[in-house]
């Protein structure tokens, strides 16, 4: 009786061990909306310094800029608008619900 009860508890230790390697390799493998995006990286400081050149605070523009395109790896052309291409750098939120990225 008891070894049968050592048995099934080793049993399900063993298929949680399982599950949680298997839960962990899934997760390291699929880039998330935060960053993780593969390809080459791209001048960040460049393209936020043009993107926020016509914007009226200028240092806090680029500042959020930077921290978007460092986890998306991407900043829309032009000035302002162009978010569909870039889906990731337009879906950063701030804690409040606001686009955090200009």
């Amino acid at each position: 009786m008891a070894l049968s009860k050592l048995l099934a508890a080793s049993l399900i230790l063993s298929f949680l061990l399982l599950q949680l390697s298997v839960d962990a390799a899934d997760k390291s493998e699929v880039p998330t909306v935060e960053g993780d995006v593969p390809g080459p990286k791209i001048d960040c400081k460049g393209k936020c310094d043009f993107r926020c050149s016509k914007s009226s605070h200028p240092n806090l523009c680029k500042r959020s800029c930077n921290t978007c395109c460092q986890r998306c790896n991407c900043v829309p052309p032009g000035t302002s608008g162009n978010y569909e291409t870039c889906p990731c750098y337009y879906a950063q939120t701030t804690h409040g619900g606001k686009r955090k990225c200009p």
